[in-house]
């Protein structure tokens, strides 16, 4: 991909060429000789549809190449999509005969809050915390309630996806992306600047947005990162004279899009992949603006808590959430961007490298209270 606009706005296409390495199965991964037999294979982690068909095989570290899990960890799972991450928990407690996990499901803030409390009294109640949130991640980290994770994790992700002092790693990805129906738009009618929607005339009117979705919030978080909160401020109030239509999700709005009943929307990449993964001929399309909150890519992401007392077990849970099978799951059941480079992601997006977000530490999208009052204060919630 040699040119920034073409790199970054990509049909969502099902097909594709079959790779001469495309295997079926367990893709050979699991060797004969593998001293970390396991109970399941590649095939049980991967999802299926027109939007995986015809992979290559992931490159990354396999867990058969890690040490096996052995012990009990507790887990508190935060945010939307933790019941997808339950599915992951039980494929490695299918892996493992000697591995269990016993899990807690809520929202990231409620856990945030949860540990850093149980973490000022000494009384830590999980060892681990996966959460759907980089804002939640960081507020237990910055409260001094994670500890350092293994550098092999670490490793294995960009920077620009974990914490500067290593004490969270993100283990997915979401793209902040614009949605728009190809029959009533062409691409050159979405501006690269998330700052020039409410000067764009095609767009006028056309548009959705659901502010009371979190993934919302933190685009306008990341937006007062990037610029000001004036600046947000001012672009919430002319989007909403630009006309905009509210939605309760983004799942709704990506949904709308394809039905021709919106031209384009903001949404989180992930939403449009499951649209076309039921609807192969709905004429759905993505946009990434570059360098703004609009190109925002946010993680979910875990950390080791620090009142655990099974630090070594957790470490190499940790290196197992980033081996190629759990990528792979992410990936292709999620739709979510993998963290290492060597899994895709699907429905031929470009790769995470190849998109432009601004330049913010993820961890400052924790401040999700001072974005809710400004939201508040244009009107918008």
């Amino acid at each position: 991909m040699t040119d920034g606009t073409s790199s970054r706005r990509r049909l969502l296409a099902l097909g594709g060429a079959t790779a001469a390495g495309s295997l079926a199965g367990c893709f050979g991964l699991f060797s004969d000789d593998s001293s970390n037999q396991v109970g399941v294979s590649l095939s049980d982690f991967r999802g299926s549809g027109p939007l995986v068909e015809s992979r290559d095989q992931p490159g990354g570290t396999s867990i058969t190449d890690l040490p096996p899990l052995e012990g009990g960890l507790t887990v508190y799972l935060g945010g939307g999509e933790g019941g997808l991450y339950v599915e992951l928990l039980d494929l490695f407690q299918q892996a493992y005969d000697g591995f269990t996990v016993n899990h807690r499901l809520d929202s990231s803030s409620s856990l945030a809050n949860q540990i850093i409390e149980e973490s000022a009294n000494d009384a830590t109640q999980a060892d681990l915390f996966l959460s759907v949130d980089a804002g939640s991640l960081g507020a237990v980290a910055n409260a001094g309630a994670a500890q350092s994770l293994p550098s092999e994790a670490l490793d294995a992700v960009p920077g620009s996806f974990q914490d500067g002092d290593g004490r969270w790693v993100g283990i997915a990805g979401r793209a902040r992306a614009i949605p728009y129906n190809s029959d009533r738009l062409s691409e050159s009618d979405i501006p690269n600047q998330v700052r020039d929607f409410p000067n764009t005339g095609a767009l006028e009117g056309t548009m959705g947005w659901a502010p009371a979705y979190g993934a919302f919030q933190s685009f306008i978080t990341a937006m007062r990162l990037n610029r000001s909160d004036g600046a947000a401020r001012s672009w919430l109030e002319s989007m909403q004279d630009h006309g905009i239509t509210e939605y309760d999700n983004e799942f709704a709005i990506s949904n709308s899009v394809a039905d021709g009943e919106l031209a384009a929307g903001f949404a989180n990449h992930y939403y449009s992949l499951r649209v076309r993964s039921g609807r192969s001929n709905a004429p759905l399309e993505l946009a990434f603006t570059e360098g703004d909150a609009g190109a925002l890519v946010n993680v979910s992401g875990l950390e080791i808590l620090d009142g655990t007392n099974k630090s070594e077990l957790a470490g190499n849970f940790a290196r197992h959430v980033l081996s190629a099978e759990a990528q792979e799951f992410f990936a292709t059941r999620t739709f979510a961007y993998p963290m290492i480079s060597g899994v895709a992601p699907v429905g031929d997006l470009p790769r995470i490298d190849d998109l432009n977000p601004p330049d913010i530490d993820l961890t400052e999208l924790a401040d999700v209270s001072g974005t809710v009052d400004l939201m508040r204060e244009a009107g918008v919630l």
